[in-house]
């Protein structure tokens, strides 16, 4: 059984590749995206962001006349640590409890801090002058520092659905399959060696841009490189087994196309590319808990940001592993051979 999924490993890896064209795509693309981003928008957000330490899940816009200023996103918060190490980075503008007793933080060094908590100080002077302030001090993440995950693991989706899903429909069209029928391997086989072969090649690419990116960009890594490898290996399982179930039965490549393409948007926009989820409605955020990009993304930042311990990004792993036997089980029970 093993010599049958080598061959068949092999073999798909030297087609990858000899495709000379679909390889320098695979590796340019993301690094052009990091820098290309990174120089238009680091350092940029459109909007003030502050953190309410609240056990509520919505801001109550009537608590403090604060509450109420215009162009400020206000997120609640409850655990205090995270919101605080986010004040640290300049992820948010000021940290507020309305207590009592009232209090906020800060961080001096950031722009944007200076004028929300002139907001803050100027919007209800009777009530904010028993507002306790806090100093903290912290460096700014960058945001080459947060889309680069995202930038990975887009690629990383990409490559996994369609370089599954793709060549196997295009496998089954030419017939190649047929023939593959006709020796003793199986279907497990068969998938086995396709999630192995794209696994090996994802994170061979990935770990290359991901290493040139942080060097040339000096990008934040406060984890273990190891965790982060294994959040990378883990999330590629899950999304290749993804792509298999697509590829399973479908027999135009057409279709094939469009069935990825209406799995990929949608996990590309909720899934936290581009921008937080934070501060979104409670739906979204439980929507974006079923694709496996988001349980990718949220471990990776939370390794390279935060410096998050494999314990700490434990259950993401988890459902990561749960929805890859998931994805693996049905891709096996339906796949077939022939066209027809």
């Amino acid at each position: 059984m093993l010599q049958r999924i080598y061959a068949i490993f092999r073999g798909r890896n030297r087609e990858f590749i000899r495709d000379r064209s679909s390889l320098a795509w695979n590796l340019l693309l993301p690094v052009a995206l990091v820098f290309g981003l990174s120089f238009a928008f680091d350092g940029q957000r459109d909007e003030y962001t502050v953190g309410v330490l609240q056990t509520e899940a919505e801001v109550d816009t009537n608590a403090h006349p604060f509450l109420e200023t215009k162009y400020v996103r206000f997120v609640p918060y409850e655990d205090i640590d995270k919101a605080l190490l986010k004040v640290e980075r300049h992820q948010l503008d000021l940290l507020i409890e309305l207590g009592p007793p009232a209090r906020y933080w800060i961080n001096p060094t950031a722009t944007k801090g200076y004028f929300v908590e002139f907001a803050l100080l100027q919007s209800a002077a009777p009530v904010t002058d028993a507002v306790t302030k806090v100093q903290i001090e912290g460096a700014p993440v960058r945001y080459a520092d947060w889309i680069l995950p995202g930038i990975l693991g887009m690629n990383m989706m990409f490559s996994c659905l369609f370089g599954v899903g793709y060549v196997i429909v295009r496998y089954r069209k030419n017939g190649f399959l047929k023939r593959l029928r006709a020796t003793p391997l199986t279907a497990f086989e068969f998938i086995t060696a396709q999630v192995a072969s794209r696994m090996v090649l994802i994170m061979l690419i990935t770990s290359f841009v991901y290493t040139g990116t942080h060097l040339l960009l000096d990008t934040r890594m406060e984890g273990s490189y190891f965790t982060l490898f294994l959040v990378g290996l883990v999330g590629a399982i899950s999304m290749v087994s993804l792509g298999l179930i697509v590829s399973a039965r479908v027999t135009s490549e057409e279709l094939a196309g469009g069935l990825l393409n209406l799995i990929n948007w949608p996990m590309m926009m909720l899934s936290g590319v581009w921008f937080s989820l934070e501060g979104t409605g409670e739906t979204v955020q439980k929507i974006s808990q079923i694709f496996p990009l988001t349980h990718v993304l949220d471990s990776a930042r939370a390794v390279m940001l935060d410096g998050a311990t494999l314990a700490d990004i434990a259950p993401s792993l988890a459902a990561l592993t749960v929805l890859s036997g998931i994805f693996l089980a049905v891709g096996s029970a339906i796949f077939r051979w022939e066209q027809y």
